[in-house]
């Protein structure tokens, strides 16, 4: 007899200053949705406060232990909580997809305030051996998080991050309500 197999899942984290409904975020959930993807998008708490240790254990909560059948896009600030909380995960798991848009593990010139997030450190180097599919996409011109920064990001993951042109920091404000790049880089 066989056990069934799980069936696919996915995690949208947003970052600093948004919600579940801001972005791009909705758009993906209903694409994937509409693929047979359980799709969940969190409320992190006090989205314009981020504290480090309650957005970590909020996202930890809507991960709960991943598998092959589960994918997990990530933020801005929401790559760098999820990424904390992955370093965390003890035993043995696996992850089928990671997405993550512009990502950072460094302190951001134009947002000291995030710099508590980076304090605690956050060694992502282990992490690819775990997961199955890696995409890291940054834009040509983010205000936000230098491309320096999520190319630093992805060298850490060992991959390249894919260029997206003229996406800003990938807000509605810079034109972007949809993105087919991490609905194209997700497999679970």
């Amino acid at each position: 007899m066989t056990t069934p197999a799980t069936p696919p899942r996915a995690t949208i984290i947003h970052g600093y200053g948004a919600t579940p409904k801001d972005h791009w975020f909705p758009w993906l959930a209903e694409r994937l949705e509409e693929r047979g993807v359980r799709t969940t998008v969190p409320a992190l708490p006090d989205t314009d406060h981020p504290d480090p240790d309650r957005w970590t254990s909020a996202a930890g909560a809507a991960l709960g232990t991943p598998d092959a059948r589960t994918a997990v896009v990530a933020h801005s600030l929401g790559c760098l909580t999820v990424l904390r909380r992955l370093s965390t995960l003890r035993g043995d798991w696996r992850l089928g997809t990671l997405v993550l848009v512009s990502g950072f593990v460094a302190p951001l010139p134009a947002i000291p305030e995030l710099d508590p997030f980076i304090a605690g450190g956050c060694d992502p180097t282990h992490l690819p051996a775990r997961i199955d599919h890696l995409a890291v996409l940054r834009s040509d011109a983010d205000p936000l998080v230098p491309a320096s920064h999520t190319d630093h990001l992805a060298t850490l993951l060992g991959t390249t991050a894919r260029v997206i042109p003229g996406a800003g920091h990938f807000l509605a404000d810079d034109g972007v309500t949809e993105l087919p790049e991490a609905l194209g880089a997700i497999r679970v």
